[in-house]
């Protein structure tokens, strides 16, 4: 991957800042049409603490990192050109956008393609984050057949992990729900819960247990200790999108299942924003996206970013034989 900052002189058809599934296939398919395409890629994927790709088909097992490499490989036999670097700020120009990158230099694109992906926001447990990805956990559809019919903890901090321990029963009869932050489950949710078999411990958390960097329990403020193979949480989903501020570009709050679970930046079904010429991609617009439907997304976004191109070359020509006519 190219380490130097792109000249400011040269201005490419279309610039996709992030470079995991959502904005390599981007530009995948906007190289392949033949646009010149930059890729600022800060180089910090959010599933690189996970063993690999899972309900990809096709990918399945696929170790993060070599699926990156491998797509880094083909987007460049399409002339896309990948950058190492962190957008810090986006202006519109005459001629399109303007990104400046936190290491200096910046670039023009007549199109702005912002697929950035999530931050996951950790609750607050001592050795929560050194843990993450491995056994704990956020996603069953990402991990659940990994972890299936083992120890399952859910730590609730809000209404939504309710809904986890429910959908948990699915991999594992062994499911423990931790009150923890999050609410006491009302008389029928502790019914449906008890009937699944599904534990409820009251209490809040202090403290992981672990032994050779695995879980193998948590420890509650009363020093209770309950064994564990796995934990489960919900993480606050937040957009790297402070670079869009001066477009007036914001994230807007997110819900699911009647409960904020973080932001996105909020697109038509094209991927187009309230921005003209500024598009968005996978999980920065849909948090719960896993990899392939990131990918897809990034295909679907690139074809409309591709038609609206068409649609101002071709009023740009008409504009021109008319002046010179």
């Amino acid at each position: 991957m190219n380490t130097q900052p792109p000249g400011s002189a040269e201005t490419y058809d279309v610039i996709v800042v992030g470079g995991g599934a959502a904005g390599l296939s981007a530009a995948l398919t906007l190289g392949r049409a033949r646009r010149s395409v930059l890729v600022v890629d800060s180089g910090l994927p959010r599933n690189a603490p996970a063993d690999g790709l899972h309900a990809y088909l096709g990918r399945e097992g696929t170790a993060p990192e070599d699926f990156l490499r491998t797509a880094r490989t083909e987007v460049a036999g399409y002339g896309v050109r990948v950058t190492s670097g962190e957008a810090v700020s986006a202006s519109r120009e005459e001629e399109g956008f303007r990104v400046a990158l936190a290491a200096g230099g910046s670039a023009l694109g007549r199109r702005l393609l912002v697929a950035t992906g999530l931050v996951d926001e950790l609750p607050e447990l001592p050795g929560l984050s050194r843990l993450w990805g491995r056994s704990v956990i956020h996603c069953p559809y990402c991990h659940g057949w990994e972890v299936r019919d083992r120890r399952i903890g859910v730590l609730s901090t809000g209404p939504f992990s309710l809904h986890q321990a429910f959908t948990w029963h699915q991999w594992s009869p062994q499911v423990t729900l931790f009150t923890h932050t999050g609410p006491e489950p009302g008389d029928e949710d502790r019914e449906r819960l008890a009937a699944l078999g599904i534990t409820v411990v009251s209490g809040k958390v202090t403290a992981l247990e672990e032994e050779r960097d695995e879980l193998r329990g948590v420890r509650l403020e009363d020093g209770r200790v309950v064994s564990l193979d796995v934990l489960s949480i919900a993480p606050r989903f937040t957009v790297h999108a402070s670079f869009l501020e001066p477009l007036g570009l914001k994230p807007v709050e997110e819900q699911m299942h009647g409960h904020t679970i973080g932001e996105v930046i909020r697109t038509d079904p094209t991927g187009a924003t309230g921005v003209p010429g500024v598009w968005a991609a996978g999980n920065v617009t849909s948090p719960m996206e896993q990899v392939i439907g990131a990918a897809s997304a990034g295909n679907r976004v690139a074809a409309a970013i591709n038609t609206d191109l068409i649609m101002a070359d071709t009023a740009a020509a008409v504009a021109a034989r008319s002046s010179s006519g």
